[in-house]
């Protein structure tokens, strides 16, 4: 599977008291590499949608190894692991500039259709994705 790499700098107003990048921010992070792998795949979450296709996170899973901190750049690292059916699914190493792990994650999210708000098939278009 191709690997997909996004570069995200920690802003201060990300951090919480202890200094460290607040747990919350990640699901964002990872949704910023998400949509710049399909993007590199040469789909836009924009477009889809306005097709009437839709792409809900089912789920989203993360295990932090060390703490971020502001200013630090974040390199993650994503990889498209499972397009079967009506899903899509993505496993992410999350890096700091020296090298060392921060997190890992995955998310899966189902293609829906807008109208309906009802799972469909992934459109054709996907199938070439490798």
């Amino acid at each position: 599977m191709t690997v997909f790499k996004t570069k995200i700098r920690v802003r201060y107003g990300e951090t919480d008291q202890m200094g460290f990048c607040y747990y919350g921010n990640y699901a964002q992070f990872l949704e910023v590499a998400r949509v710049e792998a399909l993007r590199e795949c040469g789909f836009s979450y924009k477009e889809l949608e306005e097709k009437g296709v839709l792409l809900p996170v089912r789920s989203y899973s993360i295990k932090f190894l060390l703490p971020a901190k502001y200013d630090d750049v974040l390199h993650i690292e994503t990889k498209i692991t499972k397009l079967e059916g009506v899903r899509i699914e993505f496993s992410y190493k999350i890096s700091s500039d020296l090298g060392d792990l921060i997190a890992t994650a995955e998310t899966a999210l189902v293609f829906v259709d807008s109208a309906s708000m009802k799972p469909i098939a992934m459109p054709k278009e996907f199938r070439s994705i490798k």
